[in-house]
């Protein structure tokens, strides 16, 4: 008889592959870091006993693939809240930036392992990240468990990190030589936008991309002022620009693509340019809202990602599947448009695909990495059901999740984390927000 480490039953299975099967009261056998077999409940029976070291009673909730926040910048975690409700330039240049200048590597491994409690904890299993002290984010998600793909941001002025701009493209390399072959972390070549970062610098980053085979990853058309400013500086569109400088191609990730038209769409589609779509932030700073239905018919991969906690203000990938349905459908006065399978598969498969991960996780699937969570259904807010996709994404939130389990280890049982001391990571959080105060109070802006 087979012996398998985890065994998850008693659950509607979301497997979100290739033709979205659904199935009830289905079982899923893991062994090591894989999903080694998918049982329906008619194969069950033939089965008889399943023998595993540990079983997860789904309870009737639903099982499935662990969500992917395609863009995040993690160690935010510890800026939530700071300089609400201002215009992002402002935001950025009076308050984000100035608060930057004093970050130090147990500031960004701090809050990250913050942010990835609070991503276990609201069913993440993946997430990608741009931020200062990269490596101290690939450390945060490895101790956590978790699955990520992080890179350190590149701009043309001097980092608290690595200082000039040289120096930056050499930390990124030995990022990704440091942890190549990593089960969890990924490294991907990150600028981060067209309006902080030279043709000069943007061409390096995508060669240094390209020569190593990952991602490259880049804020586009995220404000009117940004496009305009682009347009003023280069005369030409955001992507426009991208394309004059070589850099289209399907390596590379679009966060927030907000303001596009037709011609820009075009290019983002004819160079399979994979985009991210972040609607919270996007409200929240004003910025605008994608125009994501018109990029799903030109068959343009596009994740779903939270940003950071101080545009948004929580991680929580299912408030964020809502909006972003929600906010589709008032746009374009339509109630068809953005329906729960579409958005959910943004959040799962289509994510991972952006990412450039799909082979390995984004669906239950024989054969990939075990990346699951169970949603405990049995809650007033989640009867009756008529539809799973659409209790996720109408009505589910983050606390919903029971379980959560990260290529095959269970990092999550019951709503309690088994990676991450919370206690201790929220008071050492506490005690960095105390020093976020004192230097913006010092600045005279706060």
């Amino acid at each position: 008889m087979e012996q398998f480490d985890i065994i998850i039953t008693n659950g509607t299975i979301l497997t979100m592959d290739g033709k979205n099967r659904v199935l009830e009261n289905g079982t899923i056998c893991i062994k090591g870091d894989t999903i080694t077999r998918i049982i329906s409940r008619e194969e069950r029976h033939a089965q008889g006993v399943l023998k595993a070291e540990k079983t997860i009673d789904a309870l009737g909730g639903i099982v499935l693939p662990g969500l992917v926040n395609g863009h995040t910048h993690a160690a935010m975690s510890l800026f939530r809240g700071l300089a609400d409700d201002l215009p992002l330039m402002e935001w950025l240049n009076d308050y984000i930036f100035p608060a930057e200048k004093e970050l130090d590597p147990d500031f960004v491994y701090t809050g990250t392992l913050l942010a990835c409690a609070e991503m276990i904890l609201s069913g993440a299993t993946t997430f990608c990240d741009m931020y200062l002290f990269e490596e101290e984010t690939a450390k945060a998600a490895r101790d956590a468990g978790m699955r990520a793909v992080v890179g350190e941001v590149l701009y043309d002025f001097p980092s608290p990190n690595y200082g000039p701009i040289e120096k930056g493209l050499t930390y990124t390399e030995d990022l990704i030589r440091r942890w190549e072959g990593d089960p969890l972390i990924s490294i991907a070549v990150e600028p981060h936008s067209l309006f902080t970062c030279s043709p000069d610098l943007l061409v390096s980053a995508n060669n240094l991309a390209l020569d190593h085979g990952t991602r490259l990853i880049i804020h586009v058309a995220e404000t009117a002022s940004e496009v305009m400013q682009v347009k003023e500086r280069y005369g030409k569109l955001p992507f426009e620009h991208l394309a004059s400088l070589g850099l289209l191609g399907p390596h590379l990730i679009a966060d927030h693509c907000v303001h596009l038209d037709e011609g820009e769409m075009e290019r983002i589609s004819a160079n399979h340019v994979n985009v991210i779509h972040n609607p919270e932030s996007n409200m929240k700073l004003a910025s605008g809202i994608a125009p994501i239905p018109e990029l799903l018919e030109r068959n343009i991969t596009v994740g779903l990602g939270t940003d950071g906690c101080a545009s948004n203000n929580n991680l929580d990938l299912f408030t964020e599947m809502d909006m972003a349905a929600k906010l589709q459908k008032v746009r374009m006065e339509d109630p068809t448009v953005m329906d729960a399978l579409t958005v959910m598969r943004m959040a799962t498969i289509e994510g991972a695909k952006a990412l450039g991960l799909s082979h390995i996780t984004g669906s239950i699937e024989e054969g990939k990495r075990a990346d699951i969570i169970v949603v405990d259904t049995n809650k007033p807010h989640l009867t009756p059901i008529y539809n799973p996709y659409s209790i996720l994404v109408y009505s589910a939130r983050g606390n919903d999740v029971r379980h959560a389990i990260i290529n095959g280890r269970l990092v999550m049982e019951n709503r309690l984390l088994r990676t991450i001391d919370l206690d201790e990571i929220m008071d050492k959080a506490a005690e960095k927000a105390e020093g976020v105060k004192k230097r913006v109070r010092s600045s005279s802006l706060l």
